[in-house]
């Protein structure tokens, strides 16, 4: 047994002067356990114990590169080696579970089971698989591309033959493939619905890239739990997502990644099509925080100069357009937890996994403290 000893600990309940004490991979105890028969002792006096971050939207096959469609020239090997270095540089960050949002074949699926016996170490890891994606359509080079109801049902079902986690597709067109329109719409309401009916039978989640407002309302309306990325969000797809419950995940390390290095090498058409969506992301989160929409943090990690081992910036940057540093600290624990169906994480309680990390200072007063963890505890394992 573990002690991490005269700490504050920070979560969505406030904040509470108490040691944690974790058995094997489990919290056993928050408050005075000074006398507790322990193995070790770590003294945390002057910092905060907080949940570990929880990152819902990632490519672990990606690293960052200016150009992302660059990476159809790697072979699925080159893709799982980079894979299993990006889930330690998540896991050395502080992030504690992830939820690979589309990958070639089954790089990602593979890689949760290699986090899960033991090969590997990482998060734990949510696979979503191949996006389902029109024909042509954005990430078409990394999807499963399919047209019409019966043929998206077809590519959902191959999914979860490979045992995919959640169902991800494109609902719209995207910044990074050549030619596809960022908020022109991709798949049809029908589309969509044959989607989430057929992923939703099977217990499956469901998740949407979504850009342009059109295309925001079709997925809402058909059903799906989190829209991703949101860049053209209005009022009424707004209130559409509070009234629903529909997560949103901002993704905005994304845009930053490209409209902050514009001249680094990112295509052009990419770099345009950044910079029209960093111009309407402000709008979309004034009326997200108008209508009360549910959000969750994810990074799109892996798209130019987005790594993952900056996840924690993200963080930073929802506070930057508006959101407090609570509503933060829930984007990146409880909600995202949520989001993800896990029970057992996102919280400091008695009975959670030790999923913990000890910052510096007080998230709730400077943001910044998630991206200097002093110590990462991966179920109870020191990582950090």
């Amino acid at each position: 047994m573990q002690l991490l000893e005269g700490g504050t600990v920070v979560d969505a309940d406030g904040v509470l002067t108490a040691d944690v004490l974790i058995d094997d991979d489990t919290i056993e105890i928050v408050g005075d356990a000074s006398d507790a028969n322990v193995d070790e002792r770590i003294d945390v006096s002057g910092q905060f114990v907080v949940p570990g971050m929880i990152d819902t939207h990632v490519h672990l096959m990606m690293d960052a590169r200016p150009d992302a469609e660059s990476v159809q020239g790697d072979s699925e090997a080159t893709l799982a080696y980079r894979a299993a270095e990006n889930l330690r540089n998540q896991a050395e960050a502080g992030v504690v579970a992830t939820r690979d949002l589309g990958a070639p074949a089954t790089v990602a699926i593979d890689a949760r089971d290699a986090v899960a016996d033991g090969t590997l170490l990482g998060p734990r890891v949510q696979a979503a698989g191949q996006n389902v994606v029109m024909t042509g359509g954005h990430g078409h080079w990394f999807g499963r591309e399919a047209d019409g109801p019966a043929e998206v049902r077809k590519a959902v079902r191959e999914q979860l033959k490979a045992d995919a986690d959640a169902i991800k597709c494109m609902a719209t067109g995207g910044v990074l493939t050549t030619g596809a329109q960022t908020g022109a719409p991709e798949l049809t309401p029908t589309e969509l619905e044959a989607l989430v009916e057929t992923a939703h039978t099977a217990g499956r989640s469901t998740a949407a890239h979504c850009h342009g407002t059109e295309g925001i309302k079709n997925a809402v309306q058909a059903g799906i739990d989190s829209v991703e990325h949101g860049t053209f969000m209005d009022e009424a797809g707004a209130e559409m997502m509070a009234e629903r419950d529909t997560y949103w995940v901002p993704t905005l390390s994304a845009l930053k990644g490209i409209v902050e290095n514009s001249d680094a090498g990112i295509p052009e058409q990419a770099v345009a099509k950044g910079e029209e969506a960093g111009q309407r992301m402000a709008a979309a989160w004034e009326y997200a925080l108008d209508a009360g929409v549910p959000i969750a943090m994810g990074t799109d990690a892996g798209t130019p100069f987005n790594d993952h081992a900056d996840a924690a910036h993200e963080l930073a940057y929802m506070v930057e357009y508006g959101l407090d540093e609570a509503g933060a600290l829930e984007a990146a624990t409880v909600n995202a937890a949520d989001l993800l169906g896990l029970d057992d994480t996102g919280m400091i309680e008695r009975g959670y996994r030790a999923d913990l990390l000890v910052l510096p200072e007080n998230p709730l007063e400077d943001v910044r403290a998630w991206q200097s963890p002093e110590q990462v505890f991966l179920g109870g394992e020191q990582v950090r």
